[in-house]
């Protein structure tokens, strides 16, 4: 039996622009998922998902042969979530060079599904490793980023950037610039805040609204590139250790992917309660819509303004991870 875990990420700056070869600077939080596996002598795969903010189910299929799971909740919930498993699998299958092998898998999560705290990310990241190393297989660590990306990649048709992946897999604060993935180094405490509005954004509705947008305007293909400016700005204040510098330049993003028709009620509900808190900054974070928002502020202020406003269903801090996939 191998376990490991990955941790689930927040986004400083970048969001979507990204998907543009404009830089982005996720932070992985002390959020993580984990996932125990344990060969099998077939080529079945049973996988058992706890705590992803759902009642929770179990598959079990063989992935080799035209048979569906048998799923005890609602086929396309599973569909979504075996994507992301069996992608996983299959790269550790390949990295072993044992295409037939079959795993008991379970993974548990405290990282809220679809939120824009990049659970889907950090499920394939620690499911890599484990499943690779269950075959006896060590995978560096830039190799289980790699082949994460190649999963989301291929799950989300395409539209996925290498940012949650490498931010998961490396831990800390790290900057993706289309294919350039880099670990940034010597970052300050983050005092992360989180709120959850218990919802969750259609990342492929959102991304394909903003492609156009920037199609049909030029000032909105402005806007894209405002939020690369304003990503090397934070980038700078990151490297001086100006924190609310990096506060500023949140609220700064936040303003610029409203603009482009990412935000919500509820974030901007909880993104102006952290403000009027004392929060240093405070933005969405991910494909927005709905899920999360992410502020600055070292006193307890945010975390209980954001309790008592409405539309958020849960409000906590998330320390910066420092340390990305591990065994467990």
């Amino acid at each position: 039996m191998t376990v490991s875990s990955a941790p689930g990420k927040v986004y400083l700056f970048g969001e979507h622009a990204v998907v543009y070869g404009e830089p982005a600077v996720p932070c992985a939080i002390e959020r993580r998922a984990r996932v125990t596996v344990e060969a099998r002598d077939d080529d079945r795969l049973r996988v058992e998902a706890k705590d992803l903010t759902l009642d929770g189910f179990t598959v079990e299929y063989s992935s080799g042969a035209d048979e569906q799971p048998d799923v005890n909740v609602p086929t396309p919930l599973v569909e979504a979530a075996m994507g992301y498993v069996d992608g996983a699998i299959e790269q550790a299958r390949d990295a072993a060079d044992t295409p037939d092998a079959g795993f008991d898998m379970t993974v548990e999560s405290d990282i809220p599904l679809g939120a824009g705290l990049g659970s889907s990310a950090a499920v394939v990241v620690a499911a890599i490793d484990a499943a690779a190393r269950e075959l006896d297989c060590d995978l560096t660590t830039e190799e289980v980023a790699g082949r994460a990306y190649r999963v989301e990649h291929e799950v989300q048709d395409g539209q996925a950037s290498r940012a949650d992946t490498f931010c998961s897999a490396m831990g800390g604060a790290v900057r993706v610039e289309g294919d350039d993935c880099t670990r940034i180094d010597d970052v300050p405490n983050l005092p992360f805040v989180v709120g959850y509005d218990g919802g969750a954004g259609d990342t492929g509705e959102l991304v394909a609204g903003v492609r156009a947008l920037r199609d049909e305007y030029d000032f909105a293909a402005d806007t894209v590139e405002a939020i690369g400016d304003v990503v090397r700005e934070g980038e700078q204040a990151l490297a001086d250790d100006d924190v609310p510098s990096v506060g500023k330049l949140m609220n700064f993003d936040h303003g610029l992917l409203s603009a482009l028709g990412v935000s919500s009620r509820s974030l901007d509900a909880m993104v102006w309660a952290a403000r009027d808190a004392g929060a240093m900054g405070a933005k969405l974070t991910g494909a927005g819509g709905g899920g999360c928002i992410v502020a600055l502020d070292d006193t307890p202020a945010t975390e209980t303004a954001l309790s008592y406003t409405p539309g958020c269903e849960a409000a906590f801090r998330a320390e910066l991870d420092r340390e990305g996939v591990r065994a467990e």
